[in-house]
């Protein structure tokens, strides 16, 4: 069967996910159980609820007799090292732009990968359904970042289709809308050749990313650049670091439509997926016994951020979490690190572990998904990681692109100026503006609430990491200090609302409180402590129970990576299944003002 192996990349939000959807709709290779779903390639829980896609995913489909391989890809910069890798199983890619927001930070990224990969792209002119759509003034973009990139000749004569994947209609005419896919299909057939591969030759394989299961542990996948891959061969196994061992192949599997299937052999240029070898790891190749011509060695990108993951030491430690110690913690972490290689773990000084990733983001996610397991466990604030460049201490910094009403332009340069930002362009599009800067890593922490207060919701702040440069001085990421528990209890509508000109709380009426816990926001820039547990004294006129709390304020609601990113570093964040609670590190006023000293 003739083979296509097409990668889907974009920025993120611009709809790859739904655009898989209605290629699938159209192929009709989606059983009674996904046709009635939206965005079925997404089938992580996290994935669904954001809108956003984490991990790498491969589907495959079948067209005219054609066998095509579907691979989706993150969109968010902090997953961008995951593209990078799976472009190595492609062929062309299909790179989606949104019809009105066009050239994003990620988009640079991801199609400069595909050009270093030698692919091919198809342009998809996604959300033509949109009343401010401009595809003309968006494909010069496209035409402009190309010859920036030093795309070749056959690149800059790039074949262009328009589309609405949200209404499933596809067109080769801007001016004329689809009535289906197909068209879209038809063009991934007639512009992407098939992979040319020795089918007959030795065995050549290498592992491009990685997956997990309870069953059979750690899964390999990648594509089959020669030979056939059998179950159950001997095969010599290169490690990534280039020791050589032998392994035996258990498990095969390949992609029939969303789900992996097993399978006897897997013929060159397909994509399998390989288990049951042991501990292999991203980049190792897979040979035949006699010709051993292992690929080069897979680089991972280096993390920018990195945390402390502690047990939980607070007085409601083990109340909501079913694994609670040090091992448990340490365990998940490494099992996440073994799938995701741009995680880097290592044993903390003062004890606990120090994860390392991408962004807020992307370790973000990895504490979401292990407190949704049943993980309780306690965070430090997120530290940039800094290194040495000759003799030089040096920082990574990101190009930002950010989107917002005009009228909020000052406000957000300013903002951005105190935080060590270079703005490199502006462009005016009616009501509404566009600012490119360069930006310190940590210049980003906690920026992008700020930039939604300071544009009214409207603002969209997007940005991938660049380069290292010297480090560019202290940069103060929070200018208010925090209202912090001076007792513990239930905390009362009565004090809530007498020190409700403090600032402003996290917390609310009848929510459990300990000492040394952090309620709110100081309206100054000092840590103050604050009794949210005192109860109205009983008199004769009233019952000390009869305290109205429909007049205190709403408690400001602060999402994990929200969370993450307000914290100081003398404070940390308890994780459990039920509950987010900033604290500080010492809980005891005394113990903090004697820190001081």
């Amino acid at each position: 069967m003739e083979l296509r192996n097409v990668a889907i990349i974009a920025h993120v939000d611009h709809g790859k996910t739904t655009l898989v959807d209605g290629l699938f709709r159209a192929a009709g290779s989606l059983d009674r159980n996904q046709a009635g779903a939206d965005r079925v390639m997404d089938r992580n829980d996290l994935e669904r609820e954001r809108g956003i896609t984490i991990l790498s995913k491969n589907a495959s489909l079948d067209w005219k007799g054609v066998r095509v391989n579907l691979i989706d890809t993150p969109g968010h910069a902090d997953f961008g090292g995951q593209v990078e890798r799976v472009l190595s199983m492609a062929d062309g890619v299909l790179l989606v732009v949104d019809a009105f927001e066009g050239v994003m930070p990620q988009t640079r990224f991801v199609i400069q990968k595909a050009f270093e990969n030698h692919l091919r792209p198809l342009v998809v002119v996604n959300k033509m359904d949109r009343q401010d759509a401009r595809a003309d003034a968006v494909l010069g973009e496209v035409f402009d970042l190309f010859v920036e990139l030093g795309a070749d000749e056959l690149a800059l004569d790039f074949p262009v289709i328009y589309c609405s994947a949200r209404d499933r209609w596809a067109s080769m005419d801007e001016h004329v809308p689809g009535t289906d896919m197909a068209p879209m299909l038809d063009l991934i057939l007639k512009v992407f050749p098939g992979p040319e591969v020795d089918a007959d030759g030795p065995l050549r394989f290498q592992i491009a990313t990685l997956d997990w299961s309870d069953f059979v542990g750690r899964i390999g996948i990648g594509r089959v650049l020669r030979g056939r891959m059998r179950k159950g061969d001997e095969v010599a196994w290169v490690h990534n670091d280039g020791k050589r061992t032998r392994g035996k192949i258990k498990e095969l599997y390949r992609i029939v439509g969303l789900e992996r299937q097993d399978a006897e052999v897997v013929e060159a240029g397909d994509i399998a997926s390989v288990a049951g070898l042991g501990e292999f790891g991203l980049g190792d190749s897979l040979c035949d016994l006699e010709v051993v011509e292992p690929l080069p060695p897979i680089t991972v990108e280096e993390p920018t951020i990195e945390m402390a993951f502690l047990v939980n030491d607070s007085p409601f430690a083990g109340k909501e979490g079913q694994f609670v110690t040090s091992r448990q913690v340490q365990e998940r972490l490494n099992r996440a690190s073994m799938i995701d290689p741009a995680l880097r773990i290592r044993q903390g000084e003062s004890g606990g572990m120090l994860v390392a990733g991408r962004g807020v983001l992307h370790l973000g996610i990895l504490i979401e998904n292990m407190r949704r397991e049943g993980y309780e466990f306690a965070v430090g604030s997120p530290r940039v990681l800094t290194k040495e460049i000759d003799g030089k201490m040096q920082e990574p910094w990101e190009n930002a692109r950010l989107d917002l009403p005009e009228d909020a332009v000052g406000r957000v340069i300013e903002f951005f100026g105190n935080r060590g930002a270079e703005i490199t362009d502006m462009e005016r599009r009616g009501d509404r503006a566009t600012l490119h800067m360069e930006v310190p890593t940590r210049g980003l922490l906690g920026a992008r609430s700020t930039v939604l207060t300071l544009s009214r919701g409207e603002g969209v702040l997007a940005s991938i990491p660049s380069q290292y440069r010297p480090y560019s001085g202290e940069i103060i990421t929070r200018h208010r200090g925090v209202l912090v528990a001076s007792d513990s209890g239930q905390a009362t509508g009565y004090s809530l609302r007498n020190l409700e000109d403090r600032g402003v709380f996290f917390v609310t009426g009848g929510d459990q409180i300990y000492e040394g816990m952090v309620v709110g926001e100081n309206n100054k820039d000092k840590d103050i402590a604050v009794n949210v547990v005192r109860a109205k004294k009983m008199s004769n006129m009233r019952a000390a129970g009869k305290d109205t709390t429909e007049s205190i304020r709403a408690p400001r609601q602060l999402s994990l990576e929200q969370f993450l990113e307000y914290l100081a570093a003398d404070e940390l964040l308890e994780v459990t299944p039920e509950s987010l609670r900033l604290r500080k590190r010492l809980l005891r006023e005394k113990e903090r003002l004697r820190s001081k000293e």
